[in-house]
This record gives C-alpha cells, sequence and structure tokens, in this order.
C-alpha cells in the first residue's frame, strides 16, 4: 500500500498554497557522497522528530509558518532526480520544484474512541517507518496528530529523509522555525560548546600524540574486524545476523528529569554524556538479565541474581557531531548561506563504536565510572574523523554500493545506534504553539535498537526506535533506564555530601 493511499484514507491536507521561493541551490546540483549512500536499499533512513505541543495545533497557522520558513530552505524546496539510465550513486541530484504543501502537511483523522490514545498513536507513527519517502517531490512531511496523549495536546510528526542532512542540523533547523515562548521575537537559547585543544606542556603533548596514535591505530583495526569477522553476541536486543530485517519500528518516548542527570554529572566530575552511556549500559545489563531470567522470575518476580551469560559482546555506534560548535544561533546563520557553507548544513556526522559491559554490578556508580573511562579514550581517537572522511572518500573510489556494503556491516555486526543532542534551555513555540517535548529518531539502519536522548528546558526525553519482533516490550526497557537513573541518584547522594535515600542495586526490578 501507498503512503498517498493511507493520506487518503486517514487524513486530510491543509490547504492549497505553492512556494516558489527559492535561495540559491543550482539545477541539477549532485548529491554529497554521503548523502548518496542514504538512498542505498541496504541503507534507506529517515528521520523521524515528534513534538509535543502543549496545545491544538492550527493547521493554517502552520501552513503559514512553513511558508515562512522551512520551505525556503534549499533542501525542502529540492526534489530528487535520477539520471535516464536509472543510475544511482553519483547520478542523483537535488532539483529545485514547487512545492505543493497539500501534499506534505497531512492530518489524519485518528480514531476519537479509541481506549488508549497513546498506543493509537505509536501505532500511527510506527506505521511512517513502513512507507517508502515519494521522491517525486522534495523528501519530508509533516504530520498532525490533534490528539490528546498523556504529555501533550497534540503532535508535530515530522517524518525527513536523512539525505537532506543528520538529526544535528534538522532539530537545529526546526529550532530556527521556532521562538521563545517568553519572547516571540527571539531564537531559542541553546548551550554552546567550543572544541578547543588544550595548551599544555612539552610531555603532556608528546603522550598525547602517542596516545592518539595508539587509539586511533587500535580502533581502526577493530573497524576493519567488524566489516571482516568480527560480530556482536547474539542476545534478546540483537537484530538479524544478515541486519537485513526490514520490519517496520516502533518509536516510544519517555521524559525524565535533565536536574537528576546533572546532580550526577556534577557529583562525579563527568559529562552529561557519560551518565546516559552508563544509565544506558546499566538499563540494557538489567533488561537483558530479566529477559535470560524470565523462566525464574515467573515464580519470584524478582531478579535476586545474575542469569547473564558470562561473556558478552555488544556495541554501540555513536553518532558524533564533527561541527567544531554547537548552538542553534550560530547553526542558522551557517545554513543562511546556503547547503554548501563549511560546517553547515548537511551529513556531518562521524561515527565510533563504544563496547558496553553487560554484567550486574554491585555498585550501580561503577555503570558510570566505566561510560566516563571509556569516552575519555575515544576522546583521544581519530575513529569518528576517519569514518566521516571515509564516508565522503570511498564513495568516489570504490562506488556508493561498495562503501554501503562496508557501512553496513559495521551496523548489523553491532547492537544498537545512541545519540545524544542538546536541546533549547528554556521553553520554545513552534509556530505558536508552545512544545512540551521533542522526541527524535531514526530508521532504516539495520540496528534493532536505537537510543536517542534529546534535552529540553529542564528535561531529557529518551526516545528508542525498535523493531518490534526483536524488541516486543519497549517499555519495559524504559523502566530498567529509568529505575536505573534513579538508583545511581539515590547512590550518588549517600555516597557525596549531600543526603538521600539509596536503593538497593538488585533488589528493584
Amino acid at each position: 500500500m501507498e503512503m498517498a493511499a493511507v493520506t487518503a484514507a486517514n487524513g486530510k491536507s491543509s490547504g492549497g498554497a505553492k512556494s516558489a521561493d527559492f535561495t540559491a541551490v543550482e539545477i541539477g546540483e549532485a548529491l554529497s557522497p554521503t548523502a548518496s549512500l542514504f538512498h542505498s536499499p541496504k541503507l534507506n533512513c529517515c528521520i523521524i522528530a515528534v513534538l509535543g505541543s502543549k496545545t491544538a495545533i492550527d493547521p493554517a497557522v502552520v501552513k503559514s509558518g512553513l511558508e515562512r520558513t522551512l520551505i525556503r530552505h534549499p533542501r525542502f524546496s529540492s526534489r530528487l532526480v535520477v539520471d535516464d539510465h536509472g543510475c544511482r550513486g553519483r547520478k542523483l541530484r537535488w532539483e529545485k520544484t514547487m512545492v505543493e504543501l497539500d501534499d506534505h502537511i497531512i492530518i489524519p483523522n485518528l480514531d476519537d474512541d479509541d481506549a488508549s490514545p497513546d498506543s493509537a498513536v505509536e501505532d500511527y507513527i510506527s506505521r511512517l517507518s513502513t512507507f517508502p519517502m515519494d521522491v517525486t517531490k522534495p523528501l519530508w512531511e509533516l504530520h498532525i496528530l490533534n490528539v490528546k496523549t498523556r504529555d501533550a495536546e497534540s503532535l508535530f510528526v515530522f517524518k525527513i529523509h536523512h539525505s537532506i542532512g543528520d538529526g544535528a542540523s534538522l532539530i537545529s533547523l526546526l529550532l530556527a522555525c521556532a521562538r521563545k515562548s517568553s519572547d516571540p521575537n527571539a531564537l531559542p537559547s541553546v548551550p554552546v560548546k567550543n572544541r578547543r585543544a588544550r595548551r599544555q606542556g612539552v610531555v603532556w603533548l608528546i603522550w598525547a600524540v602517542v596516545r592518539l596514535v595508539w587509539n586511533t591505530l587500535v580502533d581502526v583495526l577493530l573497524v576493519n574486524a567488524t566489516v571482516l569477522f568480527l560480530r556482536d553476541t547474539r542476545t534478546p536486543i540483537k537484530g538479524p545476523a544478515t541486519g537485513e530485517g526490514r520490519n517496520g519500528k516502533r518509536f516510544v518516548h519517555r521524559t525524565v528529569s535533565l536536574g537528576d542527570i546533572k546532580m550526577v554529572k556534577n557529583a562525579m566530575n563527568m559529562t552529561i554524556n557519560d551518565v546516559l552511556l552508563g544509565v544506558t549500559e546499566a538499563g540494557i545489563s538489567r533488561y537483558l538479565n530479566r529477559k535470560y531470567g524470565k523462566n525464574e522470575e515467573k515464580q519470584s518476580n524478582q531478579i535476586q541474581k545474575s542469569y547473564l551469560p558470562s561473556t558478552i559482546r555488544l556495541r554501540a555506534c555513536i553518532m558524533v557531531n564533527m561541527r567544531p560548535t554547537t548552538g542553534i544561533q550560530d547553526m542558522a546563520k551557517l545554513m543562511a548561506k546556503g547547503p554548501k557553507a563549511k560546517w553547515g548544513w548537511g551529513n556531518w556526522i562521524g561515527n565510533m563504536m563504544i563496547p558496553l559491559t553487560i554484567a550486574l554490578r554491585d555498585d550501580p556508580l561503577d555503570y558510570l565510572w566505566s561510560a566516563k573511562a571509556t569516552m575519555d579514550r575515544k576522546k583521544h581517537s581519530l575513529e569518528p574523523i576517519l569514518e566521516f572522511i571515509g564516508a565522503r572518500i570511498l564513495p568516489m573510489v570504490f562506488g556508493v554500493k561498495a562503501t554501503v556494503g562496508i557501512f553496513h556491516k559495521i551496523l548489523s555486526n553491532t547492537t544498537l545506534a545512541f545519540s545524544n543532542v542538546v536541546g533549547p534551555v528554556e521553553e520554545i513555540s513552534l509556530y505558536g504553539h508552545p512544545i512540551a517535548y521533542i522526541a527524535p529518531s531514526v530508521y532504516g539502519h539495520p540496528h534493532a535498537l536505537t537510543i536517542h536522548f534529546q534535552s529540553y528546558c529542564n528535561m531529557m526525553t529518551i526516545s528508542v526506535a525498535v523493531d518490534p519482533e526483536v524488541i516486543p516490550d519497549p517499555h519495559v526497557l524504559f523502566d530498567e533506564l529509568e529505575q536505573s537513573l534513579i538508583i545511581m541518584k539515590g547512590d550518588v547522594t549517600l555516597k557525596f555530601p549531600k543526603k538521600g535515600p539509596n536503593v538497593g542495586w538488585k533488589e528493584i526490578l
């Protein structure tokens, strides 16, 4: 069934204006090598971004806002064109076109009598991953769901092809379309972190170079081994060994306190990313222990011992934003220069493989120390930079098909994808609609599990995309992730100068 048929059956469009306002994109501009990878059948990825609104969404207001902002961007007003011979790869190009908003804004009529609106919304968003994008028009859609859920009055659901840009640039563009709720004329504020080298002594510099070279060499060898033969252990969250599963993904999210994460981060002198990775390692360990011990749990309903195999190789692919700075203000200025701007629009992402230690630890803070040690080592490696360069050079040398085969092997031989994006520090409004949360994710890659963390105001939204045939109970995984954070917060409160409750690690499901 085509997406057009689903649109006709379930919903209606919002109105009929076209846009002929284009910025500087040349007719026939070729796709970048990285963008071409995302049009291979094995790596045909799309980004799903769900924004919860605190009020009902007015389609007419949204349409007017899109005409003033989003569709003025070259990538959102260009369609994909293939050469006459049907060749892919380098022959793909962007071509300016008229934007018919009726074809992009979809308003489904969900059943108001459904006993569980949240389940109905999850089902609808998950169905979006089963239909390909229509390449005869610009590769984006906006689904407006005026359905009240547990944490929003209505929903914006953006579906955007990954060849248009990476998660950081797309979220930045959406935020550039938004304004502070407290000041309708001001852009959102996002923490900016400049990546600058520290000045140290000569001995430190020599040691840093040696460590950088050694870590990079080891990581490159592991990447090559992963392409050739090194596979993660088959666990209840590992997708098919071939990576060829084409099931639709199920998208679910949950919001936790960003203040709790910052409290743990400050007490233990680490980064937010270290804490999130430690929580992920702990949550997955608990979830897998539950899966391996499910027969025994039926009798006691408690996890009192470890049922995990003695050795599990489980690695996460972490997406790294290669831009030297972050921040919506800077990104908005760069994007105004067009998609060719240096460090601006496009797919500026690298990848690095992170080993996760799967075990039930006696001290829950050990997960955090382990995550920090792993990330500290990875910060002294060129692995993400080399993979970023490879994604741009290899298609030109060996062709898109061979390059896709390499990256598909890396993804199919590892277990999950992990990313973390910084969001606005205060409440924002999108076309006059105050936003309750932001929950982006991605599908189309071989992983059966993708975990994405997105900060917003004083909250952290955890989004997961799962293959429902591999992970049929994603809400149980959420329970373990959330409980891991609660336990770590309690342990930090006990062991550091502040007082607070401590919760036993193995006694809580």
